[in-house]
């Protein structure tokens, strides 16, 4: 098991994060309207994996917003937040912040997803929900980019996503 910090204080993560040049594992998450969707939904586009605790704090929320923005200046590229909330706070939150470039998806029927990306959080408040990471995928799901951001509370390295999708 890794470890990141939430405030400072460690916290065990658990799974294997996938590394570029590996295959990105397949998923069966659901989105804002209770379908199920997996990799193969999004074949043949580079994909950005935003993976966040929660979409209810304000460093998820920005997070999430930032892509939003960045999805529109993308090609060929689609942006997929996944996190633990329910598909109805992500519909929610969706059309509160007018996050309409960005796919939300949700591991509350797949919680295997957090262990075959590695962002499973094993212990502490957080325990049962993912640790903030990014993967980026080309169009045929290897990964190219991946950071397992060190401080849950932090955001993750914007321009480095960025550039491995150019």
């Amino acid at each position: 098991m890794t470890t990141v910090t939430v405030q400072g204080n460690p916290i065990r993560i658990g799974g294997t994060l996938p590394q570029p040049g590996e295959q990105a594992p397949d998923f069966r998450l659901i989105d804002r309207d209770l379908q199920e969707r997996s990799l193969a939904d999004f074949a043949g586009r580079r994909k950005v994996i935003n993976v966040v605790p929660g979409l209810d704090t304000d460093v998820c929320a920005a997070q999430a917003r930032r892509f939003n923005e960045e999805a529109r200046r993308l090609e060929n590229a689609t942006v997929l937040v996944v996190s633990a909330d329910l598909p109805f706070t992500q519909a929610r939150f969706a059309d509160t912040e007018g996050t309409g470039d960005i796919t939300t998806l949700s591991t509350v029927r797949s919680p295997e997803f957090a262990e075959a990306y590695g962002v499973r959080v094993a212990e502490g408040p957080l325990a049962g929900t993912c640790a903030r990471a990014v993967f980026v995928l080309d169009e045929h799901d290897v990964v190219v980019h991946a950071q397992l951001v060190p401080e849950i509370g932090e955001e993750p390295d914007y321009a480095a996503v960025l550039a491995a999708l150019r």
